[in-house]
């Protein structure tokens, strides 16, 4: 073999070995690229589940100031979402539901069957609590 073509086979297992790493590199790249929208997804939806727990202890602090408090609430801001609470039933057993959608679009559903004492200030007892069913 002369010298031209040790330059020449030298040149193609370079160009290859380059395409190779460069490959690696894009395919690596991409990799973390999903795993970052995977953890901005799951902050997202526990901003969104966050959201919904603020409503639900909203529906409580009321319910423990009134029994007979049932008004709920309709769209209310919390941070950068907002929640909607309906609360169903009689006392002292009823039923609080807390929708909440956070500003990335994500969305949750808390919802918690309770007890309620019948003296002031009332005691609240979560007899089952449901997160995201």
């Amino acid at each position: 073999m002369n010298k031209s073509n040790k330059k020449g086979s030298v040149m193609l297992i370079a160009i290859f070995l380059i395409a190779l790493m460069a490959a690696v590199v894009t395919g690596m790249l991409q990799i973390n690229t999903e795993q970052l929208q995977l953890l901005r997804n799951q902050a997202a939806a526990a901003k969104a589940e966050e959201t919904a727990q603020a409503g639900l202890n909203d529906a409580l602090a009321q319910i423990r100031e009134d029994s007979s408090w049932n008004d709920g609430f309709d769209d209310k801001s919390f941070e950068d979402g907002s929640y909607t609470v309906t609360v169903s039933g009689s006392p002292p057993e009823l039923t609080v539901r807390s929708e909440a959608v956070a500003s990335e679009g994500f969305s949750a559903t808390v919802e918690a069957d309770i007890t309620v004492s019948a003296t002031a200030p009332h005691t609240i007892r979560i007899d089952n609590l449901k997160v995201n069913e």
